[in-house]
């Protein structure tokens, strides 16, 4: 397991991005110019159909101002920023990365959103939170980079309260060995895919029960046919983060998606009492 969170982590590594996110925001205005969180989209809501499916699962999630949020995964940070301003609600993000953790709080502070979004450097398979902390729990384009998915799942259900709701949004297996590099993994060596079937038989085996289920991969294929015909992305974008091999990772994931190899699931599962 060690190996495999090395070679996750070294995935992610993308050192100097602070500097590389404070470069390419100068074009957006001076340092201490408050950044809305809608100018970051394209940058910061890394995983298919962007911020457009980061809001969809929020609205299945029944996100309200009242609740605490756990981002597992949370990149840097944009989701959880979005849900903060769309809902007002407290977001703690937690990510193996530590340049990820650095430029998510960066981020935030330049949106004026760090009195209700915090994120720490912690594995999803040790979440540093007491039992039934969270109303929520929080999982985008993480789950593919995780081997043992039922300690992942059953590690989620500890942290949430009885009928806390776990909204995922992830990639699946489709019909076929998918094409590498992707944007998670560059060989199959830290790629741990399961199929739609596999993915809710292990959530629900570790103590959830079943609200939402959608296939998003018709909407994901449309996005990408959009993405094409729009021409080169907006400026910043996800390529700051990832650097100049992203244009290749994401034409990979999108020829996975339209060829069959791969799905996208939109789903959300309700916390059942733990059994003795």
């Amino acid at each position: 397991m060690t190996d495999v969170l090395d070679g996750v982590r070294d995935h992610y590594a993308a050192s100097g991005l602070t500097e590389r996110l404070k470069a390419a925001l100068a074009a957006l205005g001076p340092e201490d110019q408050p950044l809305a969180p809608q100018q970051l989209a394209a940058l910061d809501q890394f995983h298919t159909r962007g911020l457009a499916a980061t809001a969809d699962l929020a609205k299945h999630a029944g996100i309200a101002a009242d609740m605490s949020v756990l981002d597992v995964g949370a990149g840097v940070g944009g989701p959880a920023r979005f849900l903060a301003t769309t809902y007002g609600c407290r977001v703690i993000g937690v990510d193996l990365s530590d340049p990820f953790v650095h430029a998510a709080r960066y981020l935030t502070a330049r949106t004026g959103q760090s009195g209700r979004v915090s994120f720490e450097t912690a594995s999803a398979m040790e979440l540093p939170f007491d039992d039934g902390r969270f109303d929520v729990a929080w999982l985008q384009h993480v789950a593919m980079n995780v081997p043992d998915r039922g300690r992942l799942y059953r590690e989620i259900r500890r942290v949430l309260k009885i009928g806390g709701r776990f909204a995922t949004f992830d990639v699946v297996m489709g019909g076929g060995e998918p094409l590498y590099p992707v944007p998670w993994a560059r060989t199959p060596a830290t790629s741990f895919l399961l199929s739609a079937a596999a993915t809710r038989e292990a959530i629900e085996a570790a103590g959830f029960r079943m609200l939402v289920w959608q296939d998003d991969t018709e909407a994901a294929k449309a996005w990408i046919a959009q993405l094409r015909a729009s021409g080169p992305p907006p400026s910043p974008n996800l390529g700051v983060v990832m650097g100049p091999q992203f244009a290749q990772l994401s034409a990979n994931l999108g020829r996975n998606l339209l060829e069959g190899r791969l799905g996208i699931l939109t789903a959300v599962f309700e916390a059942a009492p733990i059994q003795a």
